[in-house]
């Protein structure tokens, strides 16, 4: 019987350079995996593969040497311990994320509960080429936002409040891009200047900086054959209405234009970066 090789690397099976031997991909949301997962791992790769696996660079977990054999009835004893196999091929992969503002102190947002709610949106939805979806926390950049189709890094958006300010200095040291100035009497921002870091409002010990978290978008990022760094163009969303529906358009913007084989950056270019930006901002606008 003829082996589907196209449905096996579809469902995460790639082909090795051993014959009939596949490294599996498993499905591994924002990083987090459950320690029960982790058993559940670690016995199919004893039990069927070599007994080891592989951690990807997106945060994946991949089993080495599954037998063709072995496929079928490896997928279902995974599935029955709560762990699903990944994807590859022309679609939206697994969406990578820091550990965000539940556990990290610099973190701006909750990265992994939005990982989980992007991935259920679109893990696995077909496109013209792989697509793939970054969420770091903050400034720090961790999870290298801007090397995504789509990457997402959160930040603050900030507010002094003078009555609660003692005039410390301590923001004004704590800001790396010059975008505050001290003066006698005031604090003053420069929004041209200000990257949405937050680190004015962490820095405070005062409570006199206000921020409200939101999310920082680039578009167009790559690190395969060609490199390049996603445009963050539009301004910082507050709220995830607006988030997926800017995602939604920028997917649709792909299906529309991409070709066969054609990442997402080369499918803006072709198109025109002014086109694509205008879609956006008509998505961001509602």
């Amino acid at each position: 019987m003829a082996v589907d090789y196209k449905a096996l690397k579809d469902g995460g099976f790639m082909r090795q350079v051993q014959k009939n031997h596949f490294s599996m991909r498993l499905k591994v949301v924002g990083g987090n995996i459950t320690a029960s997962q982790l058993a559940v791992i670690a016995q199919i790769s004893e039990k069927y593969g070599d007994g080891h696996v592989h951690l990807t660079s997106r945060q994946g977990v991949e089993i080495p040497f599954i037998r063709l054999e072995d496929v079928d009835t490896v997928k279902e004893e995974l599935k029955k311990g709560g762990v699903d196999t990944g994807v590859c091929g022309p679609r939206v992969r697994t969406v990578t994320a820091c550990q965000g503002s539940a556990i990290c102190g610099s973190g701006c947002i909750d990265t992994y509960p939005l990982a989980v709610e992007i991935s259920e949106r679109y893990f696995g939805r077909e496109l013209p080429h792989k697509f793939k979806f970054g969420v770091t926390g903050c400034m720090n950049n961790y999870l290298k936002a801007e090397g995504n189709d789509m990457g997402i890094k959160g930040g603050y958006g900030v507010k002094w409040i003078p009555e609660d300010c003692t005039l410390c200095g301590v923001c004004t040291k704590a800001c790396r891009d010059g975008a505050l100035t001290q003066t006698e009497n005031e604090i003053v921002l420069d929004k041209d200047k200000c990257t949405n870091c937050g680190r004015c409002v962490k820095a405070c010990p005062f409570n006199a900086w206000e921020g409200k978290s939101g999310y920082l978008v680039s578009f167009g990022g790559n690190f395969g054959n060609v490199i390049a760094k996603g445009q963050q163009f539009l301004p910082i969303i507050h709220d995830k209405e607006t988030l997926f529906r800017v995602a939604d358009a920028a997917l649709a913007f792909f299906d529309r234009n991409g070709k066969s084989g054609e990442r997402f950056r080369v499918s803006i270019e072709r198109a025109g970066w002014d086109t694509f930006k205008r879609e956006m901002e008509e998505a961001y606008h509602g």
